[in-house]
């Protein structure tokens, strides 16, 4: 580790911390339906497409009704992508003449697009034409963002409102956060990648004389608009198959740091809006906070690890003065691989600047965990609020068991109907990642896809379904998973991971939206402090954590100590 490794990553993050504020007040007032620089130019257009679509934009909905819509939308944008990739030999603009996907392949990819998740089980510049990459990915990275950004928001106002029935209205939500948020900044930050080197074209490829004077087709396309709503909206799908270590992708040291920046910007800054929103600020800094204490300590874990090289290669009496430079790009170095490998899997985004899977054992383990402890720190766009709002809520319950009062949280009190939901939510992630791990690792072609022995090979299963449950999309490397069990389970486990864990979430929504809201008196549990910042913290590590140890000791633990003790499988 060095100065200059930490400088960098402390820039990174006071960069972040100094956007969170204005991003945040302005996304208040565009869910607020309130006035903004932009109105004049978006409103009119906004308009219109309320009138095309025969939406009521002042008709509310109930909790069933708005997540139903979420739900039919979802629908919809599946089968949509599911037929692109299919029918992709017969659409325009695919001049290199690529065949449509094998139908599990299809399935896999329009499951992953559609729930923010965009794991790829196929090499992008090999596989899919400019059509099926602008109209078929690129508009389900907005959709699916903006989606989780309207659950947010409509679990926000449960905690405003007093015995009503009504969330707000999620086609009004949804067309907001795309419209007013999503789109504006993400051309501005595509013509910054533009600017940075990043090819936006509709060429199909580009011709180059290597050294040894051979010809090399290098692919292109429109990457830098990918890219850019690929970050904004922590979905994580490249354009390319090695993604952010492409040079295409992310050329130089300035678009590695746009990137990182983009990914934790809106997150972030919707946490803020959460306090906003509910008139309490202090709120949305205290969430803010645990968030940010556990994301550091992965940064610094991974770091650390990285930086201390392979033990293995050490017991070969290998100087490790230069740390494990095994898949990283020379040009970004351990301390911001470890900063995008942290960063991408604290948030839902998935997209990497290095191979995972050729950390050491420490250095793999942080960023698996990381998703494992449920994708909130801050998470993906909207999901990780929702998500961090679960964790809120059990962590109240619990502190009013303790105190023997009955649990509150912004004057709305939890009972056992919203644990009962709670914890339900929070199941979720463990049976589908665990479930499917332990069948996986039993079945012989399952395991033949495995590319490594031993724990690491254990870990690839088991990172692959924590990817796909947790809607990450990053993968651990090693691992076949373009296979029909693979495509199929995974595509299970995404839409797990998104739609049965949202169902509970919402449902929590309606009930607290028909409470009375309370004043705080003397005896309400301060939620906006230290104390419930630790407590929260607590909460994360125990229920989204402490079920995988197991798990966990037998992959990356074990592969951590054999490599210290010099031992390979």
């Amino acid at each position: 580790m060095t100065i200059v490794g930490w400088l960098q990553i402390g820039l990174l993050f006071l960069a972040v911390l100094v956007a969170i504020k204005p991003l945040g007040l302005y996304m208040a007032q565009v869910f607020s339906g309130e006035r903004t620089f932009l109105s004049p130019v978006l409103a009119p257009l906004e308009g219109g497409l309320y009138r095309l679509a025969g939406i009521q934009p002042d008709k509310e909905q109930g909790w069933l009704a708005y997540t139903v819509s979420m739900l039919a939308f979802s629908l919809a944008g599946f089968l949509a992508l599911y037929a692109i990739l299919r029918l992709q030999a017969y659409l325009p603009l695919n001049p290199r003449g690529l065949a449509g996907m094998a139908p599990d392949l299809a399935f896999n990819t329009a499951v992953s697009f559609v729930t923010n998740t965009n794991w790829q089980n196929y090499a992008g510049e090999t596989t899919l034409g400019h059509f099926a990459q602008m109209a078929g990915l690129t508009v389900q990275n907005f959709l699916s963002a903006a989606t989780g950004m309207a659950l947010a928001v409509a679990f926000a106002r449960a905690f405003v409102r007093s015995r009503v029935s009504t969330l707000g209205n999620f086609w009004v939500d949804m067309t907001r956060a795309t419209l007013h948020v999503l789109l504006p900044i993400a051309i501005v930050v595509a013509l910054a990648f533009v600017a940075m080197g990043l090819p936006q074209t509709l060429d199909a490829s580009v011709t180059a004389t290597t050294l040894e004077g051979g010809q090399q087709v290098i692919a292109l396309g429109p990457v830098a608009s990918q890219e850019a709503i690929k970050q904004l909206g922590t979905n994580g799908g490249g354009f390319f198959n090695v993604n952010a270590a492409h040079p295409f992708e992310n050329p130089t040291a300035f678009s590695n740091y746009l990137n990182i920046f983009a990914m934790l910007s809106i997150s972030a800054a919707l946490v803020y809006t959460f306090g906003q929103m509910v008139g309490n600020r202090r709120q949305g800094w205290a969430l803010i906070s645990a968030m940010a204490v556990l994301l550091i300590a992965g940064v610094a874990a991974t770091y650390w690890a990285e930086a201390q090289g392979n033990p293995i290669l050490t017991w070969l009496g290998v100087d490790p003065a230069l740390g494990n430079m095994e898949g990283k790009e020379v040009r970004f170095g351990q301390a911001m691989t470890a900063l995008y490998a942290t960063v991408t899997t604290g948030l839902s985004d998935g997209g990497v600047n290095g191979m995972h899977g050729s950390f050491t054992g420490l250095g793999g383990l942080v960023p698996m965990f990381l998703i494992q402890l449920g994708e909130v720190l801050p998470g993906g766009v909207g999901s990780g609020l929702y998500g961090m709002l679960v964790f809120a809520l059990l962590s109240v319950f619990v502190a009013g068991l303790m105190v023997g009062r009955t649990p509150e949280f912004l004057g709305k009190k939890i009972e056992g109907r919203e644990m009962k939901y709670a914890m339900l939510a929070v199941l979720i992630l463990p049976l589908a990642i665990l479930g499917f791990t332990a069948v996986s690792a039993m079945l012989p072609f399952a395991v033949a896809s495995v590319g490594t022995a031993g724990p690491h090979g254990l870990s690839e299963i088991l990172y692959a379904y924590t990817s796909a449950a947790g809607n990450n999309g990053s993968a651990f490397g090693g691992l076949t998973g373009n296979t029909p069990w693979y495509n199929t389970t995974l595509g299970i486990a995404m839409l797990l991971g998104r739609f049965a864990y949202v169902v509970p979430v919402m449902a929590i929504a309606g009930s607290l939206a028909a409470k009375v809201k309370s004043p705080a008196s003397a005896g309400t549990f301060p939620t906006d402090g230290p104390l419930f910042v630790g407590l929260l913290i607590g909460i994360i590590l125990i229920l989204g954590g402490l079920q995988f140890f197991p798990a966990l000791a037998l992959g990356p633990i074990v592969e951590h100590f054999a490599m210290l003790a010099g031992q390979t499988f």
